[in-house]
């Protein structure tokens, strides 16, 4: 024989057992609140006009009843209206320069009470289509990437598909998507020119992968830069690594192994900086008396290595942040024209030169 346990809340009966066997509703935390269901649900999508005090009320109830929106019946309801959710596919999460554009996106995301799904690809173009599949699966508002080469078939299928894209850091050949990115030439350029005039004339490049564009963008500095110096470019001193550790580690390797080697090397992003490093500390080398060494992309510790390192630094966190804010504009105007911005690097030198 059950039984149950009833008691008298604001006047009310309630059946305790009931609740406990079951999960809270809507209906209870606009109860709990004294509010409308309406409140509740508008609070839940962030649509309507509530005062902040009255949404943070809300959802304090929610925490304390331990109340969780279904999503999919939140979408199903919505259908053409907004999901309140957007993706970012980053390349390589271990890269600093990618953890600060994430909280530069998670940010205005917060900001605009959108939450952000985060995906790694580790510079895998088969993962990278995993996750944009999940994208579309999870019919997200809109996605911030650095797509994985400039002629990126499988980002172009999901714009087709009505999402809107964002490319971050690196783009598409494609003129008509929006975009945020740095000076990578200038940045690049800056570099390779300052190696020059501390009087080297063999500059080892440990480049990212030519087909995408921040490798072919700071290539071309680092040509440039023997341009104006007058200074002929060897081609044996130019390698293409993946824009991941090991591939610095190798190439500063077959660039020091070299019959000539090169007095300094410039490596195309942090994690191929680090690379290097170790084969320079492998070898005993010294920095900057037998090889000079200049990064792009700053470290966290880049400042108290000994000697300090030389780097290109670049606004990551502004670069994140002006991506969401573009994709906002997209979500609001979707016949705009594309929207394109390019921010400016800084050269800042140390003593690894």
């Amino acid at each position: 024989m059950g039984c149950s346990l009833r008691v008298k809340l604001d006047g009310e009966w309630l059946n305790v057992t009931e609740r406990m066997n079951s999960k809270p509703s809507l209906v209870d935390v606009a109860k709990r609140a004294n509010v409308s269901i309406s409140t509740v649900s508008r609070t839940i999508t962030g649509t309507g006009k509530i005062s902040e005090e009255t949404q943070e009320h809300v959802r304090q109830v929610m925490r304390e009843l331990g109340y969780k929106p279904n999503r999919v019946a939140r979408r199903l309801r919505a259908r053409e209206g907004k999901r309140h959710l957007i993706g970012l596919i980053i390349p390589n999460i271990q890269n600093p320069f990618f953890a600060d554009l994430a909280r530069g996106v998670e940010d205005v995301a917060y900001k605009n009470n959108f939450a952000v799904m985060l995906c790694n690809y580790d510079e895998d173009p088969k993962k990278e289509l995993f996750y944009l599949d999940v994208m579309q699966a999870e019919q997200v508002d809109g996605i911030i990437l650095p797509p994985a080469h400039e002629e990126d078939a499988d980002v172009q299928r999901v714009r087709q598909s009505g999402i809107p894209v964002v490319c971050v850091d690196r783009s598409l050949s494609d003129p008509t998507i929006d975009k945020v990115e740095v000076d990578n030439e200038q940045g690049s350029f800056e570099a390779v020119a300052h190696l020059i005039k501390k009087g080297h004339k063999r500059i080892g490049l440990i480049s990212g992968p030519g087909d995408t564009s921040t490798g072919r963008e700071r290539l071309e500095g680092y040509r440039r830069a023997h341009r104006e110096a007058g200074i002929a470019v060897d081609e044996t001193l130019i390698r293409y690594g993946d824009y991941k550790q090991p591939s610095g580690r190798d190439i500063a390797a077959e660039l020091l192994s070299l019959a000539k080697p090169p007095t300094a090397l410039f490596a195309c992003n942090n994690l191929m900086l680090i690379g290097a490093i170790e084969t320079i500390f492998a070898r005993k080398l010294k920095i900057p008396q037998q090889v000079a060494l200049i990064g792009y992309d700053d470290l966290p510790l880049a400042a108290v290595f000994d000697p300090p390192l030389t780097v290109v630094q670049q606004p990551a966190y502004e670069v994140g942040q002006r991506a969401a804010e573009l994709l906002f504009k997209r979500l609001e105007d979707p016949g705009a024209p594309a929207g394109s911005l390019q921010l400016a690097p800084k050269l800042i030198a140390r003593g690894s030169c």
